[in-house]
């Protein structure tokens, strides 16, 4: 009990931390302007700092199931698509689409495994598409989609977590830090496929002036939220009820909103606010635990 209350504790911190994960983020571009390659530098150091706690389990690791290991490392690839699109795009519509993960998780599971949707969910996933489109419109002169690379990789990168974190779930075999530091070895190849596609084959050339800055803010984020952060979440996560954590992470929309406001300038009309409650709303309605939809979803095949 002492743990599950713990966890749920280091669940909302970490969402709120995450909220502001774009910050640091767009600093290592300050420093230098690396675009897509801050995201490989922050977790170049991540998995540098990872990899002392497992290098005495590697051997665990490689008995671990290939299933499991893809699909941890697709957790990775997920989170940095959704770095990038913070990159690229305005935080409040990138960490939105993002939060479209339980919707996607809910169609997957009818479409996939055919489970039964009720009529709560189907809802809430009118209410969480609704919410986005009045989201994107005025980002997008009143046209309901997305508008740019970062809010399509927003869009895939919930799509792709709600995929990841099903398999992860289902498919237990590693300790918080081990599965961190396969999540953060997936999410490093993921970073440098996609800086090689977005900003060309060689990383951009870094002053010597500049160096220390770039060095300094990927060291943080590399070691504050990539590596000890998700290791304290997926610890927690192995200790709570999913819905639980699915319902405890809405602090980081909260906080990616507000800090975007107040650190990054961006406006936030009466229509994006409104829609955002809807997503939100939509989000809370899906993780929602259900005794009758979870013992009907167990008897499923």
């Amino acid at each position: 009990m002492k743990e599950a209350r713990l966890g749920s504790v280091v669940v909302v911190l970490v969402g709120c931390l995450w909220g502001t994960y774009w910050f640091p983020l767009r600093q290592i571009n300050e420093a230098a302007p690396l675009g897509s390659w801050a995201t490989v530098c922050a977790l170049f150091f991540a998995c540098a700092l990872l990899a002392p706690w497992v290098i005495p389990s590697r051997h665990r690791i490689r008995r671990t199931g290939l299933g499991t290991l893809m699909v941890t490392g697709a957790g990775g690839g997920a989170f940095v698509l959704y770095s990038n699109g913070l990159l690229y795009g305005q935080v409040a519509v990138v960490i939105l689409l993002f939060y479209l993960t339980p919707i996607w998780s809910t169609l997957i599971g009818r479409l996939w495994f055919g489970w039964p949707i009720t009529p709560w969910r189907v809802g809430a996933i009118v209410l969480g598409f609704v919410g986005i489109a009045l989201v994107m419109g005025p980002s997008n002169g009143g046209i309901p989609l997305p508008s740019g690379i970062g809010d399509w990789m927003a869009l895939m990168s919930g799509l792709v977590w709600a995929i990841s974190s099903t398999g992860i779930r289902t498919q237990p075999g590693l300790s918080a830090v081990e599965c961190n530091f396969v999540f953060c070895l997936g999410g490093l190849i993921t970073a440098l496929l996609l800086a090689l596609a977005l900003d060309g084959v060689a990383m951009p050339g870094i002053s010597s002036g500049n160096l220390g800055g770039v060095v300094a803010w990927a060291l943080f984020l590399g070691g504050v939220w990539w590596a000890f952060a998700l290791t304290a979440f997926l610890w927690s996560a192995q200790r709570m009820e999913p819905a639980r954590v699915g319902i405890l992470l809405m602090g980081e929309v909260v906080v990616g909103m507000v800090s975007a406001v107040l650190l990054a300038g961006e406006h936030l009309g009466g229509w994006m606010v409104l829609g955002a409650v809807m997503v939100v709303t939509a989000a809370v309605i899906e993780t929602w635990p259900r005794e009758a939809t979870a013992h009907t979803a167990a008897a499923c095949p």
